[in-house]
């Protein structure tokens, strides 16, 4: 039985925290080892978790938060070096039931596969999916194109199929893998680290991805898990559009060719038309000045 390191970063995480930790605890495969790495919460994140079994937890407290790329890497390297066979990279937004961690194993063993992610829905609309598969799209630049996002689920997707993207809100991943693809690319604080990620597993072509949709997980996907905000603007604050707009434009670059070139000049005019002519946009001299700034930054990484 494989020894597995469950990695997860928490940030001011004491309202999500002990419902994850219920679940992690009631997990019928018990052969595993939680890592948790803390930016710096300001919360009661540390105090739920000083008060919590010790014995299966090894915790890591940042001094400052270091994003989350460096925190997975902090987890991901300590449980190889801790002679884990596998690592889960786990959000601690999420719920699931005792069976999660063997059924994504069972699933990799008859699928051969070096990495396996599971169905995930909505935590607050349960019925509406949130990830059944996704594939890098030529057309956006090789960046992932999901399938049945926010869609009903009326089982349209239960097939267990190889795809090429994940998000790491719940990816379990072999050793091998790591050592023959490396880690996360620091230079992402937040968004487009998994994507950066998958992608170098998906083009090295020596491991293969599964869904398996047997397995599943509800993810409290912040604002948007609430039906009454599905039309909540793009830009939700100038954290996501700095973070956002910049590590998107890395990411195209670092894939480079035509394309993806191609690609960073569409989103240039498509994040302008989007401030102009999207009545869900603050209009504000300000949020011009991020946007345009975030994008020009994206070319210093």
């Amino acid at each position: 039985m494989d020894k597995i390191g469950l990695v997860t970063v928490t940030y001011n995480s004491a309202d999500v925290l002990q419902p994850f930790l219920n679940c992690i605890f009631k997990q019928s495969y018990q052969n595993f080892v939680l890592y948790i790495i803390d930016n710096d919460s300001k919360d009661d994140t540390i105090s739920t978790l000083l008060n919590t079994n010790k014995d299966r937890i090894h915790l890591i407290r940042n001094n400052q938060n270091k994003g989350v790329a460096v925190a997975n890497n902090q987890g991901i390297k300590l449980a190889l070096d801790h002679n884990c066979d596998q690592v889960l990279i786990i959000n601690n937004d999420v719920v699931f039931g005792s069976s999660l961690i063997d059924d994504l194993v069972k699933a990799q063993i008859s699928c051969n596969s070096s990495l396996i992610t599971p169905k995930i829905f909505f935590y607050d609309n349960p019925q509406r999916i949130w990830y059944a598969g996704s594939w890098f799209s030529k057309l956006k630049g090789y960046q992932p194109k999901h399938r049945g996002f926010e869609e009903i689920d009326d089982c349209k997707y239960n097939e267990t199929i190889e795809v090429n993207y994940a998000p790491t809100c719940c990816l379990l991943v072999k050793k091998q893998v790591f050592l023959d693809v490396g880690f996360m690319d620091e230079k992402y604080f937040v968004y487009f680290d998994d994507t950066d990620f998958l992608f170098r597993v998906w083009q090295k072509d020596e491991h293969k991805l599964y869904y398996f949709p047997k397995a599943t997980l509800y993810h409290k996907v912040g604002s948007l898990t609430n039906p009454n905000d599905r039309n909540k603007r793009k830009f939700k604050s100038n954290f996501f559009i700095k973070q956002f707009i910049k590590n998107q434009i890395y990411y195209l670059r670092k894939i480079g060719g035509f394309l993806a070139f191609i690609y960073i000049i569409w989103l240039f005019f498509k994040n302008n038309l989007k401030f102009i002519f999207n009545p869900k946009i603050q209009k504000s001299f300000s949020t011009w000045i991020l946007i345009n700034r975030s994008y020009l930054n994206g070319f210093k990484m």
